[in-house]
């Protein structure tokens, strides 16, 4: 009997390799599999299954995971407000925990012995996926024969060519992963620290330069209407990534510490992601207090990094989890927000939990719950620590 092989496969030239590879030299029955966690059609999800078999995949399964990722990772990167070194709101990098997760799952599913990546050995995602491959199923032997072989995409070419694959391997100018939570580009550009990516390595063009009004509607943290209109919150997603996309919203490139320790640059479009994490930060100031902000900045932060190092499964990202859902009960309104030719803004929100509809008094003009004298007090108390620390050292 054969070895019986799940691959995580993408239908690019890496895993293509390896199912030829690990079928035809290496005798392991193989069954790719590739998670949708957005950004595929109909079309390109045929069209890599029709590559799987022509490689010599024994079978091949599309994993069906967008609400799975949103309801696990995505939910929690909104209530954290996470964006990655305040720029990058880790769009690549969380689509690969789920996907680990899902092909690992399915791997066990079908009592298989061996797992299989294409990852390299210069890169993030070998991390992400041997960390949850080997937490989850540590019987399953992890196979990576890129990583291995040290393989250069010339060899990998020849190889398939050597056994009858003809397919063009054409390299693209510019790599694009897209996924629900945005999309990454990659070019020579993102490999120098001082060019910026041009015009035509994004996605999505200029197509409005007239401006437009949208209000996002908020329940507990999560987006449940676009202008009153409501959807699930990854329809809302969708629908609004498609509307500010026109406006070539959502334009960055992120410098980063890899988690094997050395500096990474990558350019992305991410929309509505950008949109919607500022749109629910400006609410969340306007309706938790000044100390749930403070500590949720800083969870929201560890949840984002530990997320981006792999380490999704560590229980510390459950109690994460409870902390950032509780603090949702009262996140929830209207914001509003003006989309322009590469811009957005947020106007303002309304809210029945707004503090600042309170009638104690307003920033700067009236008090109504304190006299001057207490006022005088309150500061003349808070000055005590200042005091000392003078006397004592002057």
């Amino acid at each position: 009997m054969k070895k019986k092989l799940v691959l995580a496969y993408s239908g690019g030239l890496d895993t293509s390799y390896c199912v030829k590879h690990l079928s035809k030299d290496q005798g392991y029955e193989v069954h790719a599999v590739s998670v949708n966690t957005g950004g595929f059609s109909e079309e390109e999800i045929k069209s890599i299954e029709e590559k799987a078999y022509q490689m010599g995949a024994a079978t091949y399964k599309n994993i069906a995971a967008i609400d799975t990722f949103y309801q696990k990772i995505v939910k929690y990167l909104i209530f954290g407000n996470v964006l990655k070194n305040n720029v990058y709101p880790l769009s690549v990098s969380a689509e690969r925990i789920i996907q680990a997760v899902e092909i690992i799952n399915y791997a066990k599913s079908i009592d298989a012995n061996y797992i299989a990546h294409g990852s390299t050995g210069a890169g993030n995602d070998q991390v992400r996926f041997d960390l949850i491959f080997q937490i989850i199923a540590p019987e399953i032997q992890i196979i990576t024969p890129i990583r291995d072989q040290q393989l250069t995409r010339e060899e990998e070419i020849e190889y398939l060519k050597e056994n009858g694959i003809a397919l063009s391997w054409e390299k693209a100018k510019y790599s694009i992963n897209q996924g629900l939570w945005g999309t990454s580009v990659g070019g020579a550009e993102t490999l120098t620290s001082h060019q910026s990516l041009p015009e035509e390595a994004y996605p999505s063009q200029l197509q409005k330069n007239e401006s437009e009004k949208l209000k996002l509607s908020f329940h507990k943290g999560e987006l449940i209407a676009i202008n009153d209109k409501k959807r699930s919150p990854v329809e809302n997603i969708n629908t609004l990534q498609q509307i500010a996309a026109s406006y070539a919203i959502g334009r960055d490139i992120h410098v980063g510490d890899t988690i094997i320790g050395i500096k990474g640059r990558v350019g992305f479009e991410a929309a509505a992601p950008m949109i919607i994490i500022k749109a629910h930060h400006v609410l969340e100031k306007h309706v938790l207090t000044k100390w749930q902000q403070h500590h949720k900045e800083q969870m929201g932060n560890w949840y984002g990094m530990l997320l981006h190092e792999g380490q999704y499964l560590d229980e510390v990202m459950r109690n994460i989890e409870v902390f950032l859902e509780d603090t949702q009960k009262n996140v929830s309104g209207d914001v509003f927000v003006s989309l322009y030719p590469y811009r957005f803004t947020i106007d303002g929100i309304q809210s029945e939990h707004d503090l600042m509809n309170a009638s104690f008094g307003s920033y700067g003009e009236v008090n109504k719950g304190w006299t001057a004298d207490d006022a005088k007090g309150f500061i003349k108390i808070l000055s005590n620590q200042g005091k000392i620390y003078q006397h004592v050292n002057q």
